[in-house]
């Protein structure tokens, strides 16, 4: 399991809603954690799946690891996928095992 900067991020990530399966859907989710990136948002509630990306934790004021989202691309394009979203990317790049692991 990933270790987060604090027990109330680690608690807000691992937040689930018997009621709301979505986290975007539910009043009381208030962090999504992009797993695949590194990525920390908090949830915007206005009936979609937006959120805003944060940089530190706003609980314990911990700067946050920078998104890996750009490297992600880059590092499939190197791979040969130009469009991931419509290509069937490798498994490991659906999580964060390809940066974990040092890819």
């Amino acid at each position: 399991m990933h270790a987060h900067c604090c027990d109330q991020m680690t608690a807000a990530v691992a937040f689930t809603c018997e009621v709301h399966p979505d986290p975007f859907a539910c009043p009381d989710g208030l962090l999504h954690y992009t797993d695949r990136f590194g990525e920390y948002a908090l949830i915007v509630h206005d009936g979609g799946a937006s959120s805003i990306l944060i940089k530190f934790c706003p609980w314990c004021g911990s700067e946050l690891p920078a998104s890996k989202r750009e490297r992600w691309f880059e590092e499939l394009a190197r791979g040969g996928f130009a469009d991931p979203a419509s290509q069937a990317v490798p498994d490991d790049f659906r999580s964060s095992i390809w940066w974990r692991n040092g890819s």
